[in-house]
């Protein structure tokens, strides 16, 4: 599977709520970069987060455009979530099912047609507004 297949079909599970799908895709040794935060490390590591995640957010990406290197080791994408706030995160605002819309870019990098490394960032401020 080529770098932007790839990049497609862990977005196309992540938009199923498929987690396995999505850990599937992963290496074994994965870095998984979360926006603001630390550096998950393994793909046990990035499991337990994409669990922990779905019993607080439902989100959905859309408008996904993916870009990657002419060696196909490194790949971007820039996308839209749509989002509803389900039960409140730890230091974070309320949740009351409040709905979000935020632009987001995820950088990735490929290593034996899977990806090593997922780095996704977005605006903390404009989603806490939203949601506040």
């Amino acid at each position: 599977m080529d770098a932007t297949a790839l990049v497609r079909a862990y977005f196309d599970a992540f938009n199923r709520g498929d987690r396995e799908g999505m850990a599937a895709l992963v290496t074994e040794d994965v870095e998984h970069h979360v926006n603001q935060g630390g550096v998950r490390h393994g793909r046990e590591a990035f499991r337990a987060f994409c669990e922990r995640m779905a019993g607080l957010y439902e989100e959905r990406a859309e408008d996904l455009v993916v870009l990657t290197s002419p060696e196909g080791d490194r790949a971007a994408a820039e996308y839209t979530i749509h989002g509803r706030y389900l039960s409140t995160d730890e230091g974070l605002p309320e949740a009351r099912g409040q709905s979000y819309v935020l632009p987001v870019g995820s950088f990735f990098a490929i290593r034996d047609g899977r990806i090593a490394r997922v780095s996704t960032h977005y605006n903390v401020p404009d989603w806490v507004r939203q949601v506040s």
